[in-house]
């Protein structure tokens, strides 16, 4: 246990302004707590290598973020591994934890160090894989449709390699005037991650850039790992522009091809998959030009063959034969009303004088004319009975040809025998014939 001297505080949380601890204390006090560390395996990739007499020392760097450790290894343990160790191997090393009071540098002594096999790396990579795909990563729903012409293209690509060549030639071959955005990274090594993750986020956000490119020529599987890095995966998983993925050939599939909205097999491939081919589409175009042009004409003729035939009937022929058909049609049905109003004028009038013959039939006059006469007092009222006149009353006869006055010569008897005598009348009341009573 390191021992502070009596005057400074014993504690750190006894330390101030006042009573500060010099480095060397507190140099003493961090190795002390990191000796108590037990040793323990750690993962990590070498990103510098320098092999000493006796010691070699390395740069142990996280593969999925930027953070590394400084480590010491014996350089017969290094020598023991053969050549699989090297700048951008993966390996796990036994190492303790010491802290270097001199440089105040933490460090990691190493006493067995180790390769991570292909086969652990593939195994990791499955699980993984299923990881992402349980989370809806490689989804076909999620995948963003290629524009047909973009404005502008995104390409992240290694600097002076092939893929970049491969990817503007075969693009522009197909499209003269496809524009590019290129960033040159790394596509190798330890600063593989972060250098494409930054380049895909820096295109992501420029406006005219409708698709981006991740191009790699091939390699072997320890140089194509960083593609199927979980960071890396879920940066172009973020993305709103669509990624095109290029990377290796055929074979290779690392993590990247399963989350990119298109797979391209080589970046010769992408290159004729993000744009349109120039002479196919101007022959598709004039073929459409010539079977729209056809299309008219054959429109056309058909439509002036149904004109004509139209203008060839006989109500557009001769427009006067409509006319004459409609007169004729009116003669007729005038004639028809006319027939048929004199026959209904002619019921009506037979109606009427056979109504008239029986009026007349029934008419006092008929009977009159048979004979008969119409007996009236002076009133006017009908003398209906024999019991309603008296003897010298003066009645109203009407007969056939005119009527008379005239008076009864007795008065009809009455069952009381002491009746008066009627008056005589005078001479003018005897009249035997008037029109008046």
């Amino acid at each position: 246990m390191t021992n502070v001297p009596p005057h400074l505080p014993q504690l750190a949380g006894d330390t101030s302004a006042e009573s500060p601890w010099p480095v060397r204390v507190l140099s003493m006090k961090i190795a002390e707590y990191v000796d108590r560390m037990s040793p323990l395996w750690v993962e990590g990739q070498i990103v510098q290598l320098n092999v000493r007499a006796r010691t070699a020392y390395l740069t142990l760097r996280d593969a999925d973020v930027d953070m590394s450790l400084s480590l010491t290894v014996p350089t017969n343990t290094l020598n023991a591994m053969g050549p699989l160790v090297r700048e951008g191997a993966r390996v796990v090393v036994h190492a303790k934890p010491t802290f270097w009071t001199k440089r105040g540098q933490l460090m990691l002594e190493g006493r067995v160090m180790r390769p991570v096999g292909e086969g652990e790396l593939l195994l990791r990579l499955e699980q993984l894989k299923r990881t992402l795909a349980a989370e809806g990563i490689f989804d076909r729903d999620r995948k963003k449709a290629l524009p047909f012409l973009p404005r502008r293209i995104g390409l992240v690509t290694g600097r002076a390699g092939a893929a970049e060549n491969d990817v503007v030639e075969n693009a522009r071959r197909r499209w003269p005037a496809a524009r590019f955005e290129i960033r040159q990274v790394a596509v190798q090594g330890p600063d593989t991650v972060q250098q494409v993750g930054g380049a895909i986020r820096e295109l992501d956000e420029i406006d005219d850039v409708d698709v981006i490119v991740v191009a790699r020529g091939g390699g072997s599987f320890e140089d194509l790992l960083p593609f199927s890095n979980e960071a890396l995966v879920r940066v172009v998983a973020a993305a709103r522009t669509p990624i095109v993925s290029a990377i290796g050939h055929d074979v290779d599939t690392p993590l990247l091809d399963h989350v990119a909205d298109l797979r391209a097999s080589t970046p010769t491939d992408a290159g004729k998959s993000i744009v349109p081919d120039l002479p196919l589409e101007s022959s598709s175009l004039r073929e459409a030009r010539v079977r729209l042009s056809q299309g008219l004409r054959g429109r056309f003729a058909a439509e002036r063959r149904h004109l004509n035939a139209l203008v060839s009937r006989p109500a557009l022929a001769d427009p006067s034969s409509l006319v004459a058909d409609r007169r004729d049609d009116l003669d007729r049905m005038t004639n028809r009303s006319a027939y048929a109003l004199r026959q209904r004028l002619s019921r009506a009038h037979d109606q009427v004088a056979h109504a008239r013959a029986q009026v007349v039939a029934l008419s006092p006059q008929r009977t009159l004319d048979r004979g008969y006469a119409v007996v009236q007092q002076v009133d006017g009222s009908l003398v209906t009975s024999r019991e309603s006149v008296s003897a010298d009353d003066l009645l109203k006869v009407t007969v056939a040809d005119g009527n008379f006055a005239a008076t009864p010569v007795s008065a009809p008897p009455t069952r009381d025998s002491k009746a008066p005598t009627p008056k005589k009348k005078t001479n003018a009341a005897r009249k035997t014939r008037g029109d008046d009573a």
